[in-house]
């Protein structure tokens, strides 16, 4: 078995490397989808939010590089590695992933066609991968200018948006349920770009401007940019956290309109970060 994952681990860095070579920022992940590496502040009392300014390894998407030596050091300290993650929201391609998840018992390729319909866009042939349970990732890329958040079942069941702070399994992973794999003669095409008709859909609607309240001060913006810095697998936890603080710190009520405007751009839903936000009131002892 132990000779088995050091095979998965060095095949996985070949291809974490080959996609480097194409501009895409890889991070090492394990079987079961995760970043490979825990994070370096896990055991802190109480952690500052950092995206790897600290200089350590184990800061999930923000880990992510296209440096060959940089990615090899990643890949070392995580032997049990047996797939990478490929960031997206990066330049060069500032990559849009659309993920088509079968497992929601819905026909999300159907869905996706009748959106394309409705709005008036084609999806342009591009990169495809194919999910080990039977769904397929659609990269895309956007513009420079243009941060395109994380997304659940937003624009349909069954369809996910991997944006800015996510990242998409690369082909060749290996996971529990199986391998990642590219659709034959889509593996050297370029991140087609993302149709624009497609691109407004996948952008929030305008929310009211909600400014960190001068009473919070520089922990209340440290907190909002805790949040702001989850991926997908962290959002609930984060904000959970921060939400905790902030009560402790008596700033939970002027800060919880900030929170949820971070949380949404996550990906969360309003609903799930109040609810979030709500318990961690009551689990500081205070009233939401």
């Amino acid at each position: 078995m132990a000779t088995t994952d050091r095979q998965a681990t060095t095949l996985a860095l070949a291809h974490a490397l080959s996609a480097a070579e194409r501009g895409l920022a890889v991070i090492p992940l394990s079987r079961t989808k995760l970043p490979a590496l825990r994070s370096p502040h896990r055991d802190d009392p109480d952690p500052a939010p950092c995206r790897g300014e600290c200089g350590r390894f184990g800061h999930g998407v923000h880990d992510a590089s296209t440096d060959p030596a940089r990615i090899r050091e990643l890949f070392a300290a995580a032997p049990r590695a047996t797939g990478y993650g490929i960031a997206c929201g990066l330049p060069p391609h500032h990559l849009i992933g659309v993920d088509l998840d079968t497992k929601t018992g819905t026909d999300p390729s159907a869905a996706l066609r009748e959106l394309a319909l409705r709005h008036l866009f084609t999806i342009p042939d591009t990169v495809v991968v194919l999910t080990p349970s039977g769904g397929r990732h659609l990269w895309l890329s956007g513009p420079p200018d243009v941060v395109v958040p994380n997304s659940a079942g937003r624009l349909a069941p069954g369809i996910d948006i991997r944006g800015a702070g996510g990242y998409l399994v690369g082909p060749g992973s290996r996971t529990d349920h199986g391998t990642y794999t590219t659709v034959p003669g889509t593996a050297h095409l370029p991140p087609a770009p993302c149709p624009p008709a497609l691109l407004r859909l996948l952008l929030p609607p305008p929310r009211a401007h909600h400014p960190t309240p001068p009473s919070a001060g520089g922990h209340g913006r440290g907190l909002v940019q805790f949040v702001l810095a989850a991926h997908e697998g962290q959002r609930n936890t984060r904000l959970f956290w921060a939400a905790c603080r902030a009560y402790e710190g008596g700033i939970g009520p002027a800060l919880a309109d900030s929170l949820v405007d971070a949380a949404l751009s996550t990906g969360l839903s309003e609903r799930e970060a109040r609810a979030t936000i709500a318990s961690a009131a009551r689990m500081t002892g205070h009233r939401p």
